[in-house]
């Protein structure tokens, strides 16, 4: 069995200064003791590690500082929900491990945690959903975050071509068609931003929940014929998981299948017309939760500020949503006339969407793609059904995220019911095995 292994975060990348507070003693590799608030800049391909006062201390292309028995740090303004609609800066505070700076040529550098990844993995589950969640979905999460990551060092290892592109990419005259890996990081394993897991440091007073759960399952994974699981998550499904084509590359995997989330079975959509039934009702699912007191408990106090998203809707003016796929997309479309849903996954995902202007005609894909173009953020899924009223364009929709795999909410409601963490994940990933790798 393999000893606990450790993982790097990138939890600041690609900027011009990094200001921060060293609680506590640090250990530089020259054996220099540093403590207190301090910045960090290129100049002339070194990094300048300055104190409170400005003063220099020293430069080097990599800084490398180990806490001292229970040291931690704090990095100021750090920004959270990169891209996304709850886009923030708030200060972060970091514990376990050690802080790597890091400069690149372009004069930039990158803040790296590197620790073990049961610590990282309690970080994660109190980022991604709220820390009074029940205890037996922070147990099932703990797995899900646990097989992502690992499956995903597996791939890394197997092929760092998979890693050398963040997208692939086709585009031409009439369509364009995108769909995301892992995110490229060549200096470190995973950042922590929401695409790869959130990592928002510890928060203070970490719940003994949040510890439990990660220590109760720790080194645990899910293995489909005998590999870890590339498991995948979503905030809300809307009623119906996804699959894995629809967001990702053009391959079926056998445990990220669709299922209904819930007791109560449905059937794919296929139609139109039963997209639009489905996203103008309110099916009985797990994620439905209807109860404002109950979310407050499941979600984090970042995500508790978006409400309405198992079924929403967005308007726009036909200007404004000409000028947003005009800025997002890189194209100008003229006039607007129609936007046409060509493909959907069974939860009623499109995948496949024609925007027809009078300058230009295109088809955009996948699902993330799509929530970019018609969003000045990123709309909450691409479940939706457009009507057209005079001069506004709106969007009805359902769910929130891609849908792939496990729904934190219903799979938080599950737990809420009873259900155990290895009942939680076998609902969502079908025939895979609970195991111990470490």
């Amino acid at each position: 069995m393999e000893k606990t292994p450790k993982i790097t975060v990138g939890i600041i990348d690609r900027t011009i200064e990094i200001q921060g507070d060293l609680k506590g003693k640090f250990l530089t590799e020259s054996s220099l003791l540093l403590s207190g608030r301090f910045s960090a800049r290129v100049e002339n391909d070194l990094i300048v590690f300055r104190d409170d006062r400005g003063s220099e201390i020293f430069r080097s292309k990599l800084i490398r500082l180990k806490p001292f028995k229970d040291s931690t740090f704090t990095l100021l303004q750090m920004p959270t929900g990169t891209k996304f609609h709850w886009e923030k800066k708030d200060d972060q505070t970091f514990s376990g491990g050690e802080l790597i700076l890091r400069s690149r040529s372009d004069g930039t550098l990158s803040a790296i945690h590197e620790l073990g990844v049961e610590d990282y993995l309690k970080s994660v589950i109190s980022s991604e959903m709220n820390e009074r969640a029940p205890k037996e979905f922070l147990k099932a999460h703990a797995i899900l975050s646990r097989s992502w990551l690992l499956a995903g060092r597996r791939e890394k290892r197997r092929s760092e071509s998979n890693f050398s592109k963040p997208s692939n990419h086709k585009r031409g005259e009439e369509e364009t068609i995108t769909w995301y890996h892992r995110e490229e990081h060549d200096l470190f394993d995973v950042c922590g931003q929401d695409h790869c897991q959130r990592y928002y440091g510890i928060p203070e007073g970490l719940s003994i929940k949040v510890k439990e759960a990660v220590e109760e399952t720790s080194g645990k994974v899910m293995v489909y014929r005998d590999e870890v699981c590339d498991a995948r998550y979503s905030k809300c499904c809307g009623g119906i998981t996804e699959e894995f084509n629809t967001a990702w590359e053009d391959k079926k995997i056998p445990y990220l299948k669709s299922i209904s989330d819930g007791p109560i079975s449905y059937p794919p959509i296929c139609r139109e017309d039963e997209a639009s039934a489905w996203i103008h009702s309110k099916p009985e699912a797990y994620c439905n939760l209807k109860d404002k007191i109950l979310l407050g408990e499941i979600l984090s106090q970042v995500d508790i500020e978006t409400s309405d998203f198992f079924r929403w809707r967005v308007e726009y003016s036909r200007n404004e949503l000409e000028a947003i796929l005009r800025e997002k997309s890189g194209f100008d479309f003229g006039r607007l006339k129609e936007i046409i849903p060509l493909r959907r996954g069974p939860s009623g995902r499109i995948f496949l969407l024609k925007i027809i202007g009078s300058d230009r005609t295109l088809i955009v894909g996948k699902e993330l793609e799509i929530r970019r173009w018609l969003s000045r953020s990123h709309l909450y899924s691409s479940a939706f059904v457009i009507t057209r009223e005079a001069e506004r364009f709106i969007f009805d929709g359902a769910g929130w995220g891609h849908g792939v795999g496990l729904c934190q909410i219903g799979a938080a409601v599950m737990a809420l019911r009873g259900f155990s963490a290895e009942e939680i994940l076998n609902h969502y990933f079908r025939n895979v095995e609970i195991k111990k790798i470490y």
